[in-house]
């Protein structure tokens, strides 16, 4: 089960997601969930270290917009907890496009593993210095520090890093190589994007070193100026602990200014597009719904609606809808014909009203139990031009007129119906119980 806000987004834009998290009791243990965005799963969230240091617990992904709705969910995962999810605040800040614009966000996410401003004591730089409200740790390192005031026009930063993070840096001992075991945490064997910021701000000449991580060779050459740039790579492969070495080449030592590192995640996929917007105009027609009936229909795999089930497909299809004795009211909306891949509809033990809708588009339909609800008009005649269907479930409703005959003639089937239309069976034999009779093919 999923707990999901809908977000106003603008479509192919980037945005910026960074849930807060503050577990205020002392007892039982904070929960463990998930986190989904547009079916994607991002993260699990474990606030328990945070909780017992005092602290709050943030997370921080980057995602691209694909329509003009974002869905930010917490998942119920029984293989952590079974207690429920819960949330502090949740920022949604729209980046510029030239932000993080190397990345393909039609096909991946970014979530945040570290963003570092070196050299630095003052605190976490953020919004106002960071237009984004973008969180710059501090990187305190009394040997090798250095500040300035020195000015650096950020604009010309594709990244758009706030001035601030320019006034400190770290700065190697001469003719010796800066050594940085940043991030500060071993990472898995996976793709990271990397972007390192530099800016020449305590000398008028420039320097030149090479870059390296882990050993490998990142940027030959580099040389800083007080004008600053960065260097980044968008699928830089990580595994274990970190090391970030910059080697002089000329006569003044390297020095780095600050750095971001992101996980890349794959986007999970989305549900089948014309199923997806059918259940939304389902949804509009019934009240009493369940609280997981928001977010996408079908993704992640074990995050489906509540009585919604889907193949298994890479875009995936609602097969089966079951949404018996939910206490829903409202009526059958005509849309349920939009979702041609299903095989078993169940609305019994309800309170829907209203007439029964065209449902012949739904050829792969093998059972349809609508009983015990306040439905009401004919049954259908196109309803027999369904010939995969082998079980019509009609009984306790206020529903008249004849059941079609193909129905009664479809070897193997089973038709239960409202008393009122026996009179057409005057050639079938008829099982009569309470309440409503059974036709057996």
């Amino acid at each position: 089960m999923a707990f999901c806000y809908e977000l106003p987004v603008d479509r192919n834009r980037r945005y910026l997601l960074r849930p807060t998290f503050f577990y205020g009791a002392s007892s039982p243990p904070p929960p463990v969930f998930d986190l989904i965005v547009d079916g994607t799963f991002w993260t699990a969230v474990n606030t328990t270290d945070d909780v017992l240091a005092g602290s709050a617990s943030y997370y921080e992904a980057v995602f691209g917009a694909s329509g003009r709705n974002m869905s930010f969910c917490l998942g119920v995962n029984p293989d952590y907890t079974s207690a429920g999810p819960f949330i502090n605040a949740l920022q949604v800040i729209q980046l510029h496009d030239s932000v993080y614009n190397a990345t393909n966000f039609t096909t991946s996410a970014m979530g945040l593993i570290a963003r570092t401003k070196f050299g630095s004591t003052d605190g976490v730089e953020r919004y106002p210095n960071d237009t984004f409200n973008r969180y710059w740790q501090p990187f305190p390192d009394s040997k090798h520090a250095v500040s300035s005031t020195h000015n650096v026009t950020s604009a010309d930063f594709w990244n758009l890093p706030p001035p601030g993070v320019f006034n400190t840096a770290l700065v190697a001992e001469q003719d010796a190589p800066l050594v940085l075991q940043w991030p500060p945490i071993p990472l898995q064997n996976d793709s990271y994007y990397v972007a390192l910021y530099f800016a020449d701000t305590v000398s008028e000449s420039s320097r030149t070193f090479n870059v390296y991580i882990n050993d490998y060779s990142f940027y030959e050459g580099l040389t800083v100026t007080s004008a600053g740039l960065s260097v980044f790579a968008t699928q830089w492969i990580l595994s274990g602990l970190t090391r970030v070495i910059l080697a002089p080449i000329s006569g003044l030592p390297p020095l780095i200014n600050a750095g971001e590192v992101f996980g890349l995640f794959p986007l999970g996929g989305y549900t089948f597009p014309r199923d997806a917007h059918a259940l939304e105009a389902i949804k509009r027609s019934l009240q009493n719904i369940p609280d997981d009936w928001n977010g996408d229909p079908c993704m992640p795999h074990g995050y489906a609606w509540t009585g919604v089930t889907c193949d298994k497909g890479q875009i995936p299809r609602v097969i089966s809808l079951n949404f018996s004795s939910m206490g829903l009211s409202g009526y059958l909306s005509s849309d349920i014909a939009r979702l041609t891949a299903l095989t078993d509809i169940s609305f019994a033990n309800n309170s829907l009203s209203g007439p029964i809708p065209n449902l012949s588009n739904l050829r792969n339909l093998t059972r349809l139990h609508l009983q015990d609800n306040k439905l009401n008009g004919t049954v259908p005649q196109t309803l027999g031009i369904i010939t995969s269907l082998r079980e019509l479930f009609l009984q306790n409703n206020e529903l008249d007129g004849a059941v079609p005959l193909n129905l009664l003639l479809n070897q193997g089937g089973r038709v239960v119906i409202p008393k009122k239309c026996l009179m057409i069976f005057r050639d079938i034999a008829l099982e009569t119980r309470t309440g409503y009779c059974t036709v057996r093919l």
